[in-house]
């Protein structure tokens, strides 16, 4: 049996040292501990991988300092368009949504559409599949947050489309990955976009390959910032590619692939867990909300590079 690992990620980007300092810091800190604990408690149950990356999104969904669900970025129309995907590492089995705007977890709609024919669904149709399989649906407004609206408001006064961390904002797109007790591996990402990004606009987050990648032999990952320049390189793959094909360490490979994210105009982050239970968290943004626990030991948080 091996050691259950689980780790997380609540976003990347340059927010000012105010916004991850003091009582702000301690509200991260807690709602990444929340998930790290939702996720171990399944794992320590001899629950799947996949079903504790599931459920510690989820707890990030809920929570609304995090870009994914309640309090997701806003589109230019001022609408909430979520997408997530999901990836079992034993047989690369996927599920992907996008532009969801009444699944309250969209991430559960991930995992119920995964081992489907398809591999990713869009709109309307996707969230009549999530209530179709018995998901909660809320309205609009359920995804509505004060801090949300106020963003809006001014990045659309400007026609400015920015990474929700850069607008100031206390969000961020979030993302899990596990090994689970029999060595079994898996991925999870949920995001709200960019903020006063297009309606219709796809990021990297549901492209499986570019936000989120799992193969028990290889790695899994999940990617946070710039999505667009993510799925340029389609960066997941890209990771999993250098450690299989070329024999790169993980750590490596990832920091290699941020900087071809670099390269085409974007920054963020990843974590990255391998078939031993080593877990990685590169990023070249300022900061990157992250955590991670495994075994009965202690969850760890980090915001800064060094934390």
């Amino acid at each position: 049996m091996s050691e259950i690992v689980l780790a997380v990620h609540g976003g990347a980007g340059h927010l000012p040292k105010r916004k991850i300092t003091g009582k702000a810091r301690l509200h991260y800190e807690a709602g990444l501990t929340e998930a790290l604990e939702v996720g171990r408690g399944i794992l320590q149950r001899g629950g799947s991988a996949l079903n504790a990356v599931t459920e510690a999104v989820a707890a990030l969904e809920d929570n609304e300092l995090f870009n994914a669900g309640k309090g997701a970025a806003l589109c230019s129309d001022g609408s909430v368009e979520l997408s997530a995907s999901i990836m079992r590492g034993s047989d690369r089995s996927v599920g992907a949504m996008v532009g969801l705007r009444r699944t309250k977890n969209p991430i559960r709609a991930a995992r119920a559409f995964r081992g489907h024919l398809h591999g990713l669904l869009f709109g309307q149709e996707a969230d009549a599949y999530a209530e179709a399989k018995g998901l909660e649906m809320v309205d609009q407004d359920y995804f509505y947050t004060n801090n949300r609206l106020r963003q809006w408001r001014k990045y659309r006064e400007t026609k400015s489309v920015v990474l929700d961390h850069d607008a100031e904002s206390a969000h961020g797109t979030v993302g899990a990955v596990a090994r689970d007790r029999r060595g079994n591996l898996a991925a999870a990402t949920s995001t709200g976009g960019l903020v006063n990004q297009l309606p219709g606009r796809v990021g990297d987050t549901p492209v499986i390959g570019a936000g989120t990648w799992a193969d028990n032999q290889v790695c899994a990952v999940s990617a946070t910032g710039k999505g667009d320049a993510f799925a340029r390189i389609a960066f997941a793959r890209r990771v999993a590619d250098l450690i299989e094909l070329a024999g790169t360490a993980p750590n490596e490979a990832a920091s290699r692939a941020l900087e071809e994210v670099k390269e085409v105009g974007g920054t963020g982050g990843c974590i990255v867990i391998d078939p031993s239970g080593q877990v990685f968290l590169p990023f070249n943004s300022a900061h990157m909300l992250r955590g991670w626990v495994r075994g009965k030991g202690a969850p760890v948080t980090a915001i800064e590079v060094v934390d």
